[in-house]
């Protein structure tokens, strides 16, 4: 423990024995403990002050051990909750996990085991807290509203937005399809002097090139077959604030050439006009092309590249972010599930792994598709692996990777020690991963597809003070 105060663990349960047992254990490991008999008194504790952690047994008589949880995980700050009944069942963990509770441990219990439990459970309320603490001053300095993730690339990419925002500058986004480009520009503009203003957003690639010119610069009546009125053109819509240009390598060389004039005069003629009309705004574009191959090939114009490319901002791909997909899919299944009406607030542990383990080669719009038809298809208030639908292909490899192991699997005539061979493998896991990782963990933790929480307490149970056991 890093924390000079003891933590506070509030034990309850009906069996004076069982109650007494685990406060004098856990009082021997130095934490502060109270104890309640029932659920009425241990309502009225967890009301009186915060408590670190809560060890609560399922039937309680009067009030269950399941609406303590529930009371408890409203609570701010609130305790991290393990649930002990000596009824277990898979139903009764499934309900406890889905409120919230970090454990569910059936009696008689491993004494050992239960410490041990207890104190990763409190090491992760630490970490939660912390991580909440960052989250907040992060949000709080950053303030891009709908970009989330707090991976390293995309600090560095926050960074660079709130740098290049309040500057007249060019600005140029990269990165793979399903990146998120256009949340970056709007980031851009919200964060520039020119926020109150319009952001005007033009698809570059949906727009027929016969109606590109007018669109973007407007026309004049008469200028052409049905023109039967003047209208203003998106450049001009956008007047004091952010043209958003997304696939800019879309467009063809004639609308390219007119581009580069609006940059460097800061003005055009609609169609069928005489009279120039001046614009005062800021170009972001984007593409998922490497341009520098289109000049080459004489589809892009090389003076216009350099006008739109002052300054680059690289969109890196979501298996290069692993760290932000848990906040991702999360952020998709709170918002889905509040379009549709369902009550679904949580993705199991296993269906977190899974994603880990795959690349999105569809990136961040492939994940938002895949939770928002998780949360359609669903009938239970959690998101199960079988719920999530990867790509064919992605996924026969997956199971492919998976079949390999089963040449190293042998089951003799005498049988096997299951969990002792299951251990094994990981435990050598672990270490290999380590190893190719140079002994850091946040790097062995991404090449093993977990996350750093699981990664610490499967390291822990095989390691003591960075030693093999």
């Amino acid at each position: 423990m890093t924390e000079t105060q003891p933590k506070k663990i509030l034990v309850v349960d009906d069996e004076p024995g069982m109650r007494d047992f685990l406060e004098v254990m856990l009082c021997r490991k130095g934490y502060e403990v109270s104890t309640a008999a029932d659920g009425k008194d241990a309502l009225g504790l967890l009301d009186e002050k915060p408590w670190d952690l809560l060890l609560c047994d399922i039937r309680l008589g009067d009030i269950s051990g399941l609406e303590v949880l529930r009371r408890a995980k409203k609570l701010q700050p609130s305790p991290v909750v393990i649930m002990i009944s000596a009824y277990s069942s898979t139903e009764t963990a499934v309900a406890a996990m889905n409120e919230g509770a970090y454990d569910y441990i059936p009696k008689p219990f491993d004494n050992e085991e239960l410490k041990a439990t207890i104190e990763h459970a409190l090491v992760h309320r630490t970490l939660e807290r912390e991580k909440e603490r960052l989250d907040q001053e992060l949000a709080e300095t950053l303030n891009f509203g709908r970009l989330v993730g707090n991976s390293p690339a995309m600090t560095k990419l926050y960074t660079l937005i709130r740098q290049a925002a309040p500057t007249r500058s060019s600005i140029f986004i990269t990165g793979e399809s399903g990146t998120g480009k256009e949340l970056i520009a709007r980031a851009v503009h919200e964060q520039s002097p020119r926020k109150d203003m319009p952001f005007v957003v033009i698809h570059c690639g949906g727009i027929p090139e016969t109606l590109m010119e007018s669109e973007l610069f407007g026309h004049m009546k008469g200028s052409f077959t049905g023109a039967t009125q003047d209208k203003k053109g998106l450049f001009e819509a956008g007047e004091g604030g952010t043209v958003f240009l997304d696939e800019v390598g879309e467009l063809s060389v004639a609308i390219q050439v007119k581009l580069l004039r609006v940059i460097q005069e800061r003005n055009f003629k609609p169609v069928g006009g005489t009279r120039d009309i001046h614009v005062d705004i800021r170009l972001v574009s984007a593409t998922n092309k490497n341009l520098e191959k289109e000049i080459i090939a004489g589809r892009f114009r090389e003076d216009l590249f350099y006008r739109l490319n002052v300054i680059e901002l690289r969109v890196p791909p979501l298996r290069d972010r692993k760290e932000d997909l848990r906040p991702l899919a999360q952020h998709f299944l709170e918002k889905y599930s509040r379009e549709m009406g369902k009550s679904i607030n949580k993705l199991s542990s296993y269906a977190i792994d899974l994603l880990q383990r795959y690349d999105f080669p569809g990136n961040i719009r492939e994940l938002e598709n895949m939770i928002e038809r998780s949360v359609a298809l669903s009938t239970t208030n959690i998101i199960l692996p079988d719920s999530l639908t990867l790509s064919s292909y992605k996924k026969r490899k997956m199971e492919e990777d998976d079949k390999s192991w089963e040449q190293l699997v042998t089951v003799p005539g005498s049988g096997i020690d299951l969990d002792a061979v299951l251990a094994d493998v990981e435990r050598v896991c672990l270490e290999k991963a380590m190893e190719r990782a140079g002994q850091v963990k946040h790097k062995a933790a991404k090449l093993l597809g977990i996350s750093m929480d699981s990664f610490r307490y499967r390291f822990d149970k095989y390691h003591e003070g960075g030693e093999v056991k």
